[in-house]
Protein backbone atom coordinates (compact mmCIF):
# COMPACT_ATOMS: atom_id res chain seq x y z
CA UNK A 1 0.00 0.00 0.00
CA UNK A 2 2.23 2.78 -1.25
CA UNK A 3 -0.25 5.51 -0.25
CA UNK A 4 -0.55 4.43 3.41
CA UNK A 5 1.35 6.68 5.81
CA UNK A 6 0.25 5.37 9.19
CA UNK A 7 -3.08 7.21 9.29
CA UNK A 8 -5.79 5.94 11.70
CA UNK A 9 -7.61 3.86 9.10
CA UNK A 10 -9.28 0.51 9.74
CA UNK A 11 -10.53 -2.87 8.60
CA UNK A 12 -14.08 -3.94 9.49
CA UNK A 13 -14.99 -7.64 9.32
CA UNK A 14 -18.59 -8.75 9.77
CA UNK A 15 -19.87 -11.49 12.05
CA UNK A 16 -19.50 -15.22 11.46
CA UNK A 17 -16.73 -15.07 8.85
CA UNK A 18 -14.38 -18.02 8.43
CA UNK A 19 -10.82 -16.87 7.73
CA UNK A 20 -8.35 -19.65 7.05
CA UNK A 21 -4.55 -19.86 7.13
CA UNK A 22 -2.51 -17.16 5.44
CA UNK A 23 -5.42 -14.88 4.55
CA UNK A 24 -4.50 -11.18 4.37
CA UNK A 25 -6.82 -8.18 4.49
CA UNK A 26 -5.45 -4.65 4.22
CA UNK A 27 -6.77 -1.73 6.21
CA UNK A 28 -8.11 1.28 4.34
CA UNK A 29 -6.13 4.31 3.28
CA UNK A 30 -6.89 7.96 3.91
CA UNK A 31 -6.97 8.57 0.17
CA UNK A 32 -9.44 5.71 -0.37
CA UNK A 33 -11.91 6.60 2.37
CA UNK A 34 -10.16 5.06 5.36
CA UNK A 35 -12.03 1.76 5.67
CA UNK A 36 -11.85 -1.72 4.15
CA UNK A 37 -15.21 -3.45 4.80
CA UNK A 38 -15.87 -7.19 4.73
CA UNK A 39 -19.44 -8.37 5.24
CA UNK A 40 -20.90 -11.20 7.29
CA UNK A 41 -20.66 -14.97 6.86
CA UNK A 42 -17.83 -14.84 4.34
CA UNK A 43 -15.60 -17.86 3.81
CA UNK A 44 -12.00 -17.01 2.95
CA UNK A 45 -9.86 -20.02 2.09
CA UNK A 46 -6.12 -20.17 2.63
CA UNK A 47 -4.00 -17.35 1.22
CA UNK A 48 -6.95 -15.30 -0.05
CA UNK A 49 -6.36 -11.54 -0.09
CA UNK A 50 -8.59 -8.47 0.25
CA UNK A 51 -6.83 -5.27 -0.85
CA UNK A 52 -7.09 -1.86 0.78
CA UNK A 53 -10.32 0.14 0.58
CA UNK A 54 -12.34 -2.79 -0.76
CA UNK A 55 -16.00 -3.30 0.07
CA UNK A 56 -16.94 -6.98 0.21
CA UNK A 57 -20.56 -8.11 0.65
CA UNK A 58 -22.15 -10.85 2.74
CA UNK A 59 -22.04 -14.61 2.16
CA UNK A 60 -19.07 -14.53 -0.20
CA UNK A 61 -16.64 -17.39 -0.84
CA UNK A 62 -13.02 -16.72 -1.77
CA UNK A 63 -11.29 -19.94 -2.79
CA UNK A 64 -7.58 -20.57 -2.24
CA UNK A 65 -5.44 -17.55 -3.21
CA UNK A 66 -8.38 -15.55 -4.59
CA UNK A 67 -7.09 -11.97 -4.63
CA UNK A 68 -8.61 -8.49 -4.76
CA UNK A 69 -6.65 -5.39 -5.73
CA UNK A 70 -7.44 -2.16 -3.93
CA UNK A 71 -10.79 -0.35 -4.12
CA UNK A 72 -12.78 -3.33 -5.42
CA UNK A 73 -16.51 -3.64 -4.75
CA UNK A 74 -17.81 -7.19 -4.34
CA UNK A 75 -21.53 -7.93 -4.01
CA UNK A 76 -23.34 -10.47 -1.82
CA UNK A 77 -23.19 -14.21 -2.61
CA UNK A 78 -20.14 -13.88 -4.87
CA UNK A 79 -17.87 -16.88 -5.43
CA UNK A 80 -14.29 -16.22 -6.59
CA UNK A 81 -12.41 -19.31 -7.76
CA UNK A 82 -8.95 -20.38 -6.70
CA UNK A 83 -5.92 -18.41 -7.94
CA UNK A 84 -8.15 -15.74 -9.48
CA UNK A 85 -7.19 -12.07 -9.26
CA UNK A 86 -9.45 -9.03 -9.52
CA UNK A 87 -7.93 -5.78 -10.80
CA UNK A 88 -8.11 -2.69 -8.61
CA UNK A 89 -11.29 -0.56 -8.85
CA UNK A 90 -13.24 -3.46 -10.35
CA UNK A 91 -16.87 -4.06 -9.37
CA UNK A 92 -18.35 -7.54 -9.16
CA UNK A 93 -22.12 -7.57 -8.81
CA UNK A 94 -24.14 -9.78 -6.45
CA UNK A 95 -24.46 -13.52 -7.09
CA UNK A 96 -21.55 -13.69 -9.53
CA UNK A 97 -19.39 -16.76 -10.01
CA UNK A 98 -15.76 -16.23 -11.07
CA UNK A 99 -14.01 -19.37 -12.32
CA UNK A 100 -10.57 -20.47 -11.19
CA UNK A 101 -7.32 -18.95 -12.48
CA UNK A 102 -9.08 -15.86 -13.90
CA UNK A 103 -7.74 -12.37 -14.31
CA UNK A 104 -10.78 -10.13 -13.87
CA UNK A 105 -10.12 -6.73 -15.48
CA UNK A 106 -13.67 -5.46 -16.03
CA UNK A 107 -16.86 -4.98 -14.04
CA UNK A 108 -18.98 -8.15 -13.86
CA UNK A 109 -22.76 -7.77 -14.06
CA UNK A 110 -24.93 -9.14 -11.23
CA UNK A 111 -25.75 -12.84 -11.71
CA UNK A 112 -22.90 -13.21 -14.21
CA UNK A 113 -20.62 -16.19 -14.76
CA UNK A 114 -17.08 -15.36 -15.89
CA UNK A 115 -14.22 -17.64 -16.81
CA UNK A 116 -10.94 -17.76 -18.70
CA UNK A 117 -7.37 -16.54 -18.26
CA UNK A 118 -8.58 -13.00 -19.04
CA UNK A 119 -12.07 -13.34 -17.67
CA UNK A 120 -14.91 -13.20 -20.19
CA UNK A 121 -18.62 -13.29 -19.53
CA UNK A 122 -19.84 -16.81 -20.29
CA UNK A 123 -23.46 -16.53 -19.20
CA UNK A 124 -25.60 -16.31 -16.10
CA UNK A 125 -24.92 -17.98 -12.76
CA UNK A 126 -27.92 -20.28 -13.10
CA UNK A 127 -26.93 -22.47 -10.15
CA UNK A 128 -26.68 -19.43 -7.90
CA UNK A 129 -30.05 -18.14 -9.11
CA UNK A 130 -31.68 -21.49 -8.36
CA UNK A 131 -30.19 -21.39 -4.87
CA UNK A 132 -31.78 -17.97 -4.40
CA UNK A 133 -35.15 -19.55 -5.37
CA UNK A 134 -35.59 -17.90 -8.75
CA UNK A 135 -38.57 -19.46 -10.52
CA UNK A 136 -38.32 -20.94 -14.01
CA UNK A 137 -40.40 -18.08 -15.33
CA UNK A 138 -38.06 -15.47 -13.85
CA UNK A 139 -34.99 -17.22 -15.18
CA UNK A 140 -36.51 -17.47 -18.66
CA UNK A 141 -37.22 -13.73 -18.63
CA UNK A 142 -33.70 -12.86 -17.46
CA UNK A 143 -32.12 -15.24 -19.98
CA UNK A 144 -34.06 -13.62 -22.83
CA UNK A 145 -32.83 -10.21 -21.68
CA UNK A 146 -29.26 -11.49 -21.41
CA UNK A 147 -29.33 -12.99 -24.91
CA UNK A 148 -30.68 -9.78 -26.43
CA UNK A 149 -28.15 -7.57 -24.64
CA UNK A 150 -25.01 -9.65 -25.08
CA UNK A 151 -25.67 -11.74 -28.19
CA UNK A 152 -28.13 -9.73 -30.27
CA UNK A 153 -27.32 -8.05 -33.58
CA UNK A 154 -25.49 -4.74 -33.84
CA UNK A 155 -23.08 -3.04 -31.47
CA UNK A 156 -23.35 -3.30 -27.70
CA UNK A 157 -24.21 0.37 -27.11
CA UNK A 158 -27.22 0.12 -29.44
CA UNK A 159 -28.43 -3.08 -27.81
CA UNK A 160 -28.00 -1.56 -24.34
CA UNK A 161 -30.20 1.37 -25.31
CA UNK A 162 -32.85 -0.95 -26.77
CA UNK A 163 -33.18 -3.16 -23.65
CA UNK A 164 -33.71 -0.31 -21.17
CA UNK A 165 -37.46 -0.79 -21.49
CA UNK A 166 -37.07 -4.34 -20.12
CA UNK A 167 -36.12 -3.03 -16.65
CA UNK A 168 -39.73 -3.35 -15.51
CA UNK A 169 -39.98 -7.03 -16.43
CA UNK A 170 -37.91 -8.31 -13.47
CA UNK A 171 -35.99 -6.77 -10.53
CA UNK A 172 -32.85 -8.66 -11.59
CA UNK A 173 -32.94 -7.01 -15.02
CA UNK A 174 -33.33 -3.61 -13.40
CA UNK A 175 -30.39 -4.42 -11.14
CA UNK A 176 -28.16 -5.41 -14.06
CA UNK A 177 -29.03 -2.28 -16.03
CA UNK A 178 -28.44 -0.04 -13.00
CA UNK A 179 -25.08 -1.73 -12.41
CA UNK A 180 -24.01 -1.09 -16.00
CA UNK A 181 -25.17 2.51 -15.78
CA UNK A 182 -23.15 3.11 -12.59
CA UNK A 183 -19.85 2.00 -14.15
CA UNK A 184 -17.00 4.47 -13.88
CA UNK A 185 -13.41 3.22 -13.54
CA UNK A 186 -13.33 -0.14 -15.32
CA UNK A 187 -14.78 -1.39 -18.61
CA UNK A 188 -17.59 -3.93 -18.56
CA UNK A 189 -16.61 -7.60 -18.71
CA UNK A 190 -18.11 -8.85 -21.98
CA UNK A 191 -18.37 -12.21 -23.76
CA UNK A 192 -15.23 -13.13 -25.68
CA UNK A 193 -16.94 -12.78 -29.07
CA UNK A 194 -18.27 -9.33 -28.13
CA UNK A 195 -14.78 -7.96 -27.53
CA UNK A 196 -13.88 -8.50 -31.18
CA UNK A 197 -17.03 -6.71 -32.37
CA UNK A 198 -16.34 -3.42 -30.53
Amino acid sequence: MSTYRGEPTRLEIGASCTIREGVTMNIGTAKGGGVTRVGERGYFMNNAHVGHDCVVGDDVIFATSATLGGHCEIGDFVYIGGLSAVHQFTRIGPQVMVGGVCGVRGDVIPFGLVNGQYAALEGLNIIGMKRRKFTRERMATIRAFYQELFHGPGIFATRLASVQEMAGKDPAIAEILAFIGDGKRRPLCLPANERSRQ
